[in-house]
């Protein structure tokens, strides 16, 4: 069992969109907030401390573990990009962070992992994380790698993972699609602390979603971390409906719950 609050958790991709609400958020889980990014941090706030690392630079990793007793892990490429930035990110560097933790005797990480790493199933099935995995890019594929290697690492070395398949987050939804893959800000903050402290984790895979409506995603096997969303994207359903009264059924964007990812990449 990881002890709440920590002495020391670790939050990387701590300068992104995410990394910037879970800093704020999470310092109550902890006497110490150990930040890191490759981007601009800012200053250190009262119980903080900012680690700048690049993922790839494997000394530099096994320096940011230290002293740690769990990580929330949002670092990396999280878009679709060219392979070379993705392989040094989000395959490297996912390594270089892994073995830091068993050297390091860390016990806990909670990994940012993706939708996309299913991404090419259609928007009319309902999958479980026991799927087999269908990514819709080298992003998406990246994460699946990622839920693999941290499966290696649970059961060859007791490292124990929840692996967020985070769907859509952000302060509202953007699109109709994003009506069953909302997850809110709180929500979030809910998924990452329910996988904090939940008293056994083993290795998890759970999405992250909010209290949809609509859903693709059936989470029942995750129902031990003991996330409970409270937040819905049926509030906006009414004005992303009349915003997109139409949608293009022939569009591969449309048909798979990838969206647009589908569809995009250096793969012409």
């Amino acid at each position: 069992m990881v002890p709440i609050p920590l002495t020391r958790l670790l939050l990387t991709g701590a300068a992104g969109a995410l990394g910037r609400e879970l800093r704020r958020r999470l310092k109550s889980c902890c006497k110490t907030l150990r930040v890191s990014d490759v981007a601009d941090l800012g200053t250190a706030e009262a119980h903080e401390e900012l680690r700048p690392a690049a993922l790839e630079d494997r000394a530099a990793v096994l320096a940011l573990l230290e002293g740690v007793d769990a990580v929330v892990h949002l670092g990396g490429v999280s878009t679709e990009q060219p392979f070379e930035p993705i392989l040094a990110a989000n395959v490297v560097g996912l390594y270089n962070l892994y073995e830091a933790a068993r050297r390091h005797g860390v016990r806990r990480i909670v990994f940012a992992s993706s939708n996309h790493v299913t991404g090419f199933y259609r928007q009319d099935e309902v999958i479980c994380p026991a799927d087999p995995v269908r990514p819709d890019g080298l992003y998406g594929l990246s994460k699946a790698w990622g839920e693999n290697l941290s499966r290696l690492y649970f059961d060859r070395y007791g490292i124990e993972t929840a692996c967020l398949r985070i769907g859509s987050s952000f302060p509202e939804p953007k699109d109709r699609r994003m009506l069953a893959t909302w997850l809110s800000y709180a929500d979030l903050e809910r998924l990452v602390r329910a996988c904090l402290t939940a008293p056994v984790v083993g290795h998890t895979i759970v999405y992250g979603m909010s209290d949809n409506i609509t859903t693709w995603w059936d989470n029942t096997s995750a129902r031990h971390l003991g996330y409970r969303p409270l937040d819905s994207s049926e509030p906006f359903r009414a004005a992303l409906e009349a915003r997109q009264p139409v949608l293009d059924r022939d569009d591969p964007a449309v048909a798979h719950q990838g969206g647009v990812f589908v569809r995009t990449g250096p793969f012409e």
